[in-house]
């Protein structure tokens, strides 16, 4: 077994990073540049930086906080948030990226992550799938389904999770972000249904996001979800748990992580 990743999240609106609960209700948790110093010293795998409104309000990524927290970290960094071409990837790169993570436009022009992946190489595209389930779905034996939703959360695609992951990882996806709308910020654990359903159909790997409140809850999503990596926020930007403490909690289970 590969070792399993823990991947600090800045959700970043108008420069500062925020956390809500089911993707409303922003909070401010901090300066990014100064989260992700403090993440990279404490062990974290790799860091993902989200501009999560420049989508909705159709403008570019933030480039000069992207550009100085890529300075301040020492471990991959993923940028996704109005991502909509070639140009903008290779910007991103340039910046100090690692990789870019792409929701909406994926969905707007999907050939987009075939022409990415050409370019770039696989390893460089993360296709983000914010994902709630599906009204009716998840009871009296019904098979569960859930919706891609893009911008921001905001617009329900009607695309079906699980189809999508699989289109997306035959145009060239390396990696897969998996978003629980329903579990986000909630601290209520992972929807391990909906990890474990995309990471069975796909032959990449796939991290899953929204809703850890405890350690366990991040054993279980790479357990029970069969995720490769959890992402978390609400959890290390207010304290709640520290890197270290989640690392020796999965190590104690046996399941092999990265410890400095």
């Amino acid at each position: 077994m590969l070792a399993k990743r823990i991947l600090p999240c800045l959700d970043v609106k108008a420069g500062r990073v925020v956390k809500g609960v089911n993707f409303v209700d922003l909070k401010d948790a901090g300066d990014p540049v100064e989260l992700a110093r403090i993440y990279d010293r404490a062990g974290a795998d790799e860091l993902v930086f989200l501009d999560i409104t420049a989508t909705h309000e159709d403008r570019g990524i933030i480039f000069d906080v992207v550009y100085r927290t890529a300075e301040e970290v020492f471990i991959p960094l993923t940028v996704g948030g109005g991502i909509s071409n070639l140009e903008t990837i290779k910007e991103l790169l340039r910046a100090g990226a690692d990789k870019t993570s792409i929701n909406s436009a994926a969905v707007r022009d999907p050939d987009l992550i075939n022409r990415a992946s050409e370019r770039f190489g696989a390893q460089c595209i993360v296709v983000a799938i914010d994902a709630r389930r599906r009204d009716g779905t998840g009871t009296d034996g019904v098979p569960t389904a859930w919706d891609v939703y893009v911008r921001g959360g905001r617009e329900n695609t009607g695309l079906d999770a699980i189809a999508w992951a699989k289109e997306m990882v035959n145009r060239g996806a390396g990696e897969l972000l998996v978003a629980s709308m329903d579990a986000d910020g909630a601290q209520a654990g992972y929807d391990l249904g909906l990890a474990r359903s995309i990471a069975e159909s796909v032959n990449v790997p796939v991290i899953a996001s929204g809703g850890a409140g405890n350690c366990d809850h991040i054993r279980e999503a790479i357990l029970d979800g069969k995720a490769e990596a959890a992402l978390l926020a609400s959890l290390l930007h207010y304290g709640q748990l520290s890197v270290r403490e989640i690392k020796d909690h999965l190590k104690s289970h046996h399941i092999p992580v990265r410890m400095d």
